[in-house]
């Protein structure tokens, strides 16, 4: 039998919906053009296949349509096979069934139109897997993906029997499935090009007429630290190539599809529940990181630990959404859109379709995986990543008001809805409000508290924020910082501070960070205490619920909220009403306290987290409701006898403003979470913290109230909008 084996080469290129043009701008300079630049040389005598997530792909296209131009060629030529996917890189169990065949069907047939291939594979975003997608990825078209090899190895699999294609089933459909390597995937590029050729001299001696897989991130060739250099300055990536020629009497490269045509499936497998071997790392409970990284350590010289090794999983990826409540949120309002715009498309006659079609374009962009998880990218942490989905999420249920004939949406006319149920999928009840300009969803379990407020002129989320929470990574950062030690390094390997005394800077929040939440602090408390979650909560209205009611009429609509609870062990009732006009952008807010014992003062708080409005800039600011300026948002401001403060972003277009009927403190302060990336460890800016407060004393019937208003005024946006809209384009030459 010939020792000649098949390498197929697998490059994933992704860039996140919402990503800096400059970032992307930087990773197509540095990864993708070069890449093709170098391959161009080897294009005939070697393979690939090439998976670009679509939102990548409309970036190229609109900013570098002659890079695609130039696939168009490679593929025409054989060269390089175009592998597909979710349009839009969501995680497929994150999404409903019916968006993850459509996802997939609408980018086969982009690339199909674009690039004039025929797409029979996909890249499985983040490879998370769950048996139940193979019917699904089926049905959508697909004959084959690519995992990785610790799947193979949790379904008991030897390391020796995974070098070719295995079939695996459900509802008796079928999928091709290769492991690929995770050896090669530490090998290329950050071991010398001989090390990887030995490694496939190797399988070749022991398995000849064998596939192996790379399938890794283009990004690692010229975008990952360190790696432009090491790639293509000094050369790493045409000695690679060259070595693949030398040694092309034994070892063929290939595409996916070619190999499925050529050599036969080793056989018949079904994989539990995975993703590769890091993510399910994360994918633990923070503490439990911890315990296995202890372990590992602990049993790394142990002989038997290889052995042991193979036996030991980690978590499952659908508890990011537990791990990270702030990702339960974004996930449950994807659901919520996605439930409204099936239902609409099941009506053949009260919709516009081409509004829906554009409402399902921006529902799948909304699905984007990068900001639903957390591991060595930034993830979650990156609010401008979290804007992103909010953005297109809004956008899209904007389109589903409009769609809907006959609606006071559709006619551009004021309007005002409200309903309850359970909208983030806890089995327990939320409140939705909702008009022409605001969107706002209360949870009474938790606090009372609005955990979304969507601004729908400028599709943002104001409430798109972020606790700080402990991370298994904050050990090293307490540790100090360590640099390369020359090299490129997998980003694994590496311990960078971006910004100096990141360990002075890392604080726990006990609750997330929303707005309405109810503080009782000591009188004396200071605003360094609140800001740093060090304060004593003296009641219990924070974190536990509420009973809650809706009030209507046809232009006005209220959540009233009310507890009976203690603060210093004293029985209170707090009472609180969110009230939405129909055309306004201004969300009424009522309390009301009972039960204060005469003379003796409550040191009472309300908070508000507002996100993405960043901090550190001149164009967004505090101002006092003259348009006295305060300071940038980053500021911690200690006002006091205030009744006005406000937040402006003109980058947006929005101010904020927040106007109390009983003269009050108000203090400010960012809530900065220090968080791991690509690049490093980093400070990053979450919400700015906006909280009035007063020492409360009771009327001669025991009862203190107050009424605010959140004034989210969007008219420089909207004119400015208005302006472009009606800017004629010159016409080409």
């Amino acid at each position: 039998m010939s020792s000649n084996i098949r390498l197929a080469l697998v490059l994933h290129n992704h860039q996140p919906v919402g990503n800096f043009d400059a970032v992307i701008e930087q990773a197509y300079q540095e990864s993708y053009k070069p890449f093709l630049d170098v391959f161009a040389d080897y294009a005939g005598r070697l393979k690939l296949s090439l998976h670009t997530s679509g939102c990548l792909m409309e970036w190229l296209e609109a900013k570098h349509p002659e890079y695609l131009d130039r696939l168009r060629e490679f593929v025409a030529a054989g060269s390089i096979e175009i592998v597909g996917g979710a349009f839009y890189e969501a995680i497929l169990p994150m999404i409903p069934r019916r968006d993850r065949v459509g996802q997939i069907r609408s980018y086969s047939k982009w690339l199909e139109s674009r690039l004039g291939c025929k797409v029979r594979g996909m890249w499985m975003p983040e490879r998370v897997w769950e048996q139940s997608l193979v019917s699904e990825i089926a049905a959508a078209g697909i004959e084959y993906t690519v995992l990785d090899d610790f799947h193979f190895k949790n379904a008991g699999l030897d390391p020796q029997q995974l070098y070719g294609s295995y079939v695996t089933e459900d509802d008796g459909r079928v999928l091709a499935v290769f492991p690929g390597s995770e050896r090669l995937r530490y090998l290329i590029p950050f071991a010398q090009p001989h090390e990887a050729i030995d490694y496939l001299r190797g399988i070749a001696a022991e398995h000849p007429g064998s596939v192996v897989v790379f399938g890794d991130d283009g990004e690692k060739f010229g975008t990952w630290p360190d790696t432009y250099r090491h790639v293509y300055t000094d050369g790493w990536l045409r000695r690679f190539f060259d070595s693949l020629l030398q040694n092309a009497d034994w070892l063929h490269t290939t595409t996916l599809g070619e190999a499925i045509d050529a050599v036969s499936p080793l056989g018949k497998i079904y994989l539990p529940d995975a993703s590769y071997r890091e993510m399910t790392e994360w994918a633990l409970p923070t503490e439990r990181v911890l315990e296995y990284e202890h372990l590992s350590h602990e049993m790394e010289t142990d002989p038997r630990w290889p052995q042991l090794k193979q036996f030991i999983r980690g978590g499952f990826w659908r508890n990011f959404k537990v791990k990270y409540p702030e990702t339960d949120e974004m996930y449950s309002r994807m659901i919520m859109i996605s439930n409204r715009l099936d239902e609409a498309l099941a009506d053949s006659h009260g919709y516009d379709r081409a509004l829906l079609e554009e409402a399902r374009t921006e529902l799948y962009r909304g699905q984007c995986n990068c900001p639903y998880w957390h591991g060595a990218f930034g993830g979650i942490y990156l609010p401008h990543l979290r804007n992103a989905i909010y953005t297109h999420l809004i956008n899209a249920e904007t389109l589903l008001n409009k769609a809907a004939l006959g609606s006071p949406a559709s006619r551009n006319e004021p309007w005002i809805e409200a309903a309850h149920g359970d909208f983030n999928c806890d089995a327990r009840q939320e409140i939705y409000l909702a008009n022409d300009k605001l969107a706002a969803l209360i949870s009474p379990h938790r606090g009372g508290s609005l955990y979304e407020l969507d601004v729908r002129a400028i599709g943002h989320n104001l409430l798109s924020t972020l606790a700080r929470r402990p991370e298994s990574y904050h050990r090293k950062v307490l540790a100090g910082a360590g640099g390369s030690m020359g090299g490129a390094k997998s980003i694994h390997d590496r311990v960078i501070f971006k910004q100096p005394d990141l360990d002075r800077q890392i604080r726990y929040d006990s609750y997330q960070r929303k707005a309405m939440q109810d503080h009782f602090f000591d009188n004396e408390v200071t605003p360094a205490a609140v800001a740093n979650n060090e304060a004593l909560e003296r009641g219990d209205f924070l974190n536990l619920g509420y009973e809650a009611k809706l009030l209507r009429n046809p232009h006005r609509i209220q959540a009233r909220l009310a507890r009976d609870g203690n603060a210093w062990g004293v029985p209170l009732r707090i009472t609180k009403g969110f009230t939405m006009e129909a055309g306004s952008g201004i969300l009424d807010v009522a309390y009301m306290i009972e039960g204060l014992p005469p003379g003796r003062p409550f040191h009472f708080a309300v908070e508000f987290n507002l996100a993405g409005l960043p901090p550190g800039c001149d164009d967004r600011y505090f101002h006092d409701g003259r348009h006295n300026r305060l300071g940038h948002l980053g500021s911690k401001l200690d006002l006091e006898n205030t009744r006005s403060l406000h937040l402006v972003d003109e980058w947006l277009g929005i101010d904020v403003g927040l106007r109390v009927s009983e003269p009050s403190g108000i203090w400010t302060f960012p809530i900065e979470s220090v968080s791991q990336s690509e690049g490093g460890f980093e400070l990053v800016h979450q919400s700015t913290v906006v909280m009035p407060h007063w020492l409360v004393v009771g009327d001669s019937s025991g009862r203190w109230s107050v009424t605010m208003q959140l004034i989210v005024d969007t008219s420089q946006a909207e004119s400015r909008h208005e302006k472009d809209a009606k800017t004629p384009v010159a016409a080409s030459v």
